[in-house]
């Protein structure tokens, strides 16, 4: 195959587009027997450079890929309504990124291996901020979490909740420091 043209594999996937050497090469759309369907750049036969995944779920991917692999930067957007937008390694959220869930919170930093990791900061829709470090997914390690209505903390946080030495700023103006608590805040 060479040039322009269609092909239908024996499973019923189909590719319309380039062909170079019998492999899909430059511009094409692949659709899967799933439903999925690719339409973008190919080298040697496989998803690479700039294109768009529609998933047979209704999700969306656009961006590069590398080798079939989400990889550089692009933005996946959910049927959720949630969006994001930023850096992919194998096919994972890896290095920085802008998470916007369906309700409208954001997340802005750093991820690995598709896990909120390192340094980040979430708003949420009512307000409430949280700024500092994050490891699996959860807040952990120190940080600064200020409520809507302005009391801040300032601490150590361990899976998402106020864990260890910190000092609570009341909105009042009142400050509690040196102290060490195990408290679950509100929001996650």
């Amino acid at each position: 195959r060479e040039g322009q043209g269609t092909y239908t594999y024996a499973d019923g996937a189909f590719y319309v587009g380039s062909w170079v050497d019998d492999d899909r090469e430059g511009q094409g759309t692949m659709t899967f027997t799933n439903g999925d369907v690719y339409v973008g750049s190919h080298v040697d036969g496989v998803r690479e450079g700039q294109g768009t995944m529609t998933y047979a779920d209704g999700d969306v991917y656009a961006g590069a890929f590398v080798d079939n692999d989400k990889e550089g930067q692009g933005t996946y957007t959910w049927t959720s309504g949630a969006v994001y937008v930023g850096a992919w390694v194998d096919d994972d959220r890896e290095g920085q990124g802008t998470y916007t869930y369906a309700n409208g919170d954001v997340y802005v930093g750093s991820w690995v291996d598709g896990d909120r990791e390192g340094q980040g900061t979430k708003t949420w829709t009512n307000g409430d901020v949280y700024v500092g470090s994050w490891l699996d997914d959860a807040r952990t390690g120190q940080g600064t979490f200020t409520w809507t209505y302005g009391t801040v903390y300032e601490g150590s946080f361990s899976e998402g909740d106020l864990d260890g030495q910190g000092a609570i700023t009341w909105s009042s103006g009142g400050v509690y420091t040196d102290i060490g608590c195990t408290t679950t805040t509100t929001t996650t």
